[in-house]
């Protein structure tokens, strides 16, 4: 391979490391650059798998059904950091479940024992969970078995990726000023991670469109408790303020969380705009570049179905 053969993949968060691996395994020359590997935002992540106030349904509803698919397969190896686990998903007013949600193992509604104070209505289901540090590792390891190549440098412009015969580009927020797309802005989230008290189920709860969320993940050894999503703030700074209500709210729902031994706080800004990005464009040069930007919060849920995407765009 000569660096003019290759694909570029621009980013190496969850949605540019997924494309990378499905199109070297493919059999396609991949080279990855991004300023971050694996990219921050991705480390900062929950993250459990759910189609959540992302656009276009018809494309997500496609795009998260085959990530769903790839997760239910990675589950069966520990090692990928992705485990299929049983919950609740609760909301404080009688809501009706998302239609994602009924479509999922084991669904049914809660009876009114089951839900913590405070809590009208909730759903249980089994979801794929993921260990994102583990999971990111995971992904680096397959691109590597597969041939690809990787590259830690920050980029000034899409052209500055060097010789390539197309570039897919998975810069996320980076795309507001590598393109620029004036439409991209970011989500600041914020989690706590604790020791594990012996927790095995995920608790979340539906808190529409509030900058407040409440999620608790457990892992093996950890638990990862959220949450924030203050719109158009892209500060990755802690704010110790915030993660005392994050613990606040996680231990009224869960008493067992209050001695738990803090082990990190991971902060990202998710990429967010109207609508998901996935589409192809022709440079003057004859360059084919495909867009894959914007997921919001949903980048690992969308990640398998649009590096799909993206890879069927790609033509040369």
């Amino acid at each position: 391979m000569t660096s003019g053969e290759r694909v570029v993949v621009a980013g190496a968060g969850v949605t540019g490391l997924t494309t990378a691996v499905v199109l070297a395994e493919a059999g396609t020359p991949v080279h990855v650059i991004a300023e971050q590997i694996p990219g921050v935002t991705s480390l900062a992540a929950g993250a459990m798998w759910g189609p959540y106030l992302v656009e276009p349904k018809d494309k997500v509803d496609q795009w998260g059904r085959r990530s769903l698919e790839v997760f239910r397969t990675l589950s069966e190896d520990p090692t990928t950091g992705v485990r299929l686990t049983r919950g609740i998903e609760a909301s404080r007013t009688a809501e009706s479940p998302p239609d994602w949600a009924t479509t999922l193992p084991g669904f049914r509604s809660c009876e009114p024992a089951e839900l913590p104070a405070g809590f009208t209505a909730g759903y249980r289901f089994t979801v794929p969970l993921i260990d994102m540090p583990v999971y990111l590792d995971h992904l680096l390891r397959r691109l590597g078995d597969a041939g690809g190549t990787v590259e830690q440098r920050r980029l000034a412009s899409l052209a500055d990726v060097g010789p390539a015969v197309a570039i897919v580009n998975c810069t996320g927020l980076g795309s507001g000023t590598l393109l620029p797309d004036p439409e991209i802005r970011p989500i600041r989230g914020q989690h706590v991670v604790v020791d594990n008290p012996g927790l095995t189920e995920f608790f979340s709860e539906d808190t529409g469109s509030s900058p407040d969320l409440l999620c608790i993940y457990p892992h093996e050894e950890s638990v990862v408790l959220g949450g924030t999503a203050i719109d158009g703030e892209g500060d990755l700074a802690p704010d110790d303020k915030a993660a005392a209500g994050i613990l606040a709210r996680c231990v009224e729902v869960e008493p067992r969380l209050a001695q738990a031994r803090i082990l990190d706080h991971r902060i990202g800004a998710r990429p967010t705009r109207a609508t998901v990005r996935v589409e192809r464009e022709r440079w003057e040069n004859g360059t084919t570049v495909v867009h894959n930007y914007g997921h919001g919060g949903a980048g690992v849920t969308l990640s398998w179905g649009c590096a799909d995407e993206a890879q069927g765009l790609l033509q040369f």
